[in-house]
């Protein structure tokens, strides 16, 4: 990402991003991308894409830019966000997602999450 012009520099994609999670327990996820393979899914929860091995390709849904990340490079997603890797290399890329473990939340909050997910606001007190 070191390569990438100003423009495409968004607040997600910072190395200074928040973490204020970082004292939480982790949940890391690895997996490869073949060549000639296309991975797409909906991000579950703010997470860190890292990348070995070779170059990745990511874009996501809503961002005008597409993202070339280098081996070694990190990039942050947001819960909610769609996105998809490929890799324009001829052998398999290594990568890993990193998040902290959601802490146990009760009815309420759960019920306030969804809500929140579909875009609603709780019902206002009388």
């Amino acid at each position: 990402m070191d390569q990438a012009s100003p423009q495409c520099m968004d607040d997600d994609s910072s190395r200074s991003a928040c973490r204020h999670n970082e004292g939480l327990p982790k949940v890391v996820l690895h997996f490869s991308v073949a060549p000639g393979a296309t991975l797409t899914w909906r991000v579950d929860a703010d997470s860190t894409l890292s990348v070995q091995g070779a170059r990745l390709w990511l874009t996501r849904v809503n961002s005008p830019y597409d993202h070339w990340l280098e081996p070694g490079n990190e990039f942050r997603l947001r819960r909610g966000e769609r996105v998809w890797l490929s890799t324009d290399s001829e052998r398999s890329v290594r990568a890993s997602l990193s998040c902290a473990l959601p802490a146990k939340r009760g009815f309420v909050r759960r019920w306030l999450g969804w809500l929140a997910g579909l875009g609603l606001e709780a019902p206002a007190a009388r």
